[in-house]
């Protein structure tokens, strides 16, 4: 398996568009859309989460190279000090690396802080980004197969990856050991598949169980899905750094916490109780209290719908 083009798509003057950035905003676009149906069906207006996206991304943009370059980017010449010795390099995210626990810390404090200030209900607008989310992240691995990069170590497996000589790191670098044809498990190819499942898993759960569901238990399920996933593809990672002597690096240590801590909760609140109908389908139980309230006051016609 070797890219099917090159990272470059045409070049305008000093302006280059690149598969890289045209994957990720389509997988950006595909998610919104998928979040705004969600949304929508919930009694909230759409065109909040474009608007969202526009308040989250940039800082997402931001968490995502910075956690790659200080955390995750491999230590020596070829990586973390490259970029030391010329900052600049930090600025060039076009030529790869970032990182989506980054966009993950830096986005979802974005999101709190635009949700409250548009006094929107978190817990549905949480679900509908945990719905987004795997699609999202499906559709933009694709950018790491066009910049030849999110690759594991040697296989023998047909679908391998062909990894040029000048995109591979230490120790594959060393093309006496690992000639040009040496194939590369693609990882970015496992976790696409892991998200493309999982977003077919959450959209079906979303609609079969939409009665059973309280607010926030989709993104719960996304908490514990995409990490559960990522835990072990991590193992076959070429261009982290992990703890001496050990096969962990903090990206373990965070899909742990966030795999169990999600579960935990999610099971906590389901635990020897019904669901009551107000609180399924993403409603905020706030709105449901009103309009009870509403509904049993004298000048009152037809309770509202909860959203």
């Amino acid at each position: 398996m070797v890219p099917p083009v090159g990272p470059e798509i045409f070049t305008i003057g000093p302006i280059t568009l690149r598969w890289y950035g045209l994957l990720i905003m389509a997988g950006v676009l595909a998610g919104g859309y998928v979040a705004s149906r969600y949304v929508q069906k919930r009694g909230q207006d759409p065109n909040t989460i474009w608007d969202l996206m526009l308040w989250v991304m940039i800082p997402a943009l931001i968490g995502a190279r910075l956690y790659y370059v200080f955390i995750q980017s491999p230590r020596g010449p070829d990586g973390f000090d490259r970029f030391m010795e010329n900052p600049i390099l930090i600025a060039q995210i076009w030529t790869g690396g970032l990182h989506i626990f980054g966009a993950f810390v830096f986005g979802f404090a974005a999101l709190i802080a635009f949700v409250r200030w548009q006094k929107l209900p978190l817990l549905m607008y949480l679900d509908a980004v945990g719905l987004a989310l795997p699609l999202a992240q499906a559709i933009g691995r694709q950018a790491n197969f066009i910049n030849q990069e999110l690759y594991g170590p040697p296989t023998t497996l047909p679908w391998g990856l062909l990894i040029d000589g000048n995109h591979r790191v230490p120790p594959y670098t060393d093309l006496v050991q690992y000639p040009e044809g040496t194939l590369f498990h693609p990882l970015f190819l496992y976790e696409s598949v892991w998200n493309f499942i999982g977003f077919g898993v959450l959209f079906w759960i979303s609609r079969r169980y939409a009665s059973m569901l309280r607010a926030g238990d989709i993104f719960l399920m996304y908490l514990i899905w995409y990490p559960f996933g990522r835990f072990f593809i991590e193992f076959l990672r070429t261009d982290s750094w992990f703890f001496l002597n050990t096969p962990f690096n903090t990206v373990h240590i965070m899909c742990f916490i966030a795999c169990t801590s999600a579960a935990v909760i999610l099971f906590r609140r389901h635990r020897g109780s019904s669901v009551d109908s107000s609180e399924s389908g993403g409603g905020s139980s706030s709105d449901s209290e009103t309009d009870s309230e509403q509904s049993r006051s004298p000048g009152a016609s037809q309770p509202k719908p909860s959203v």
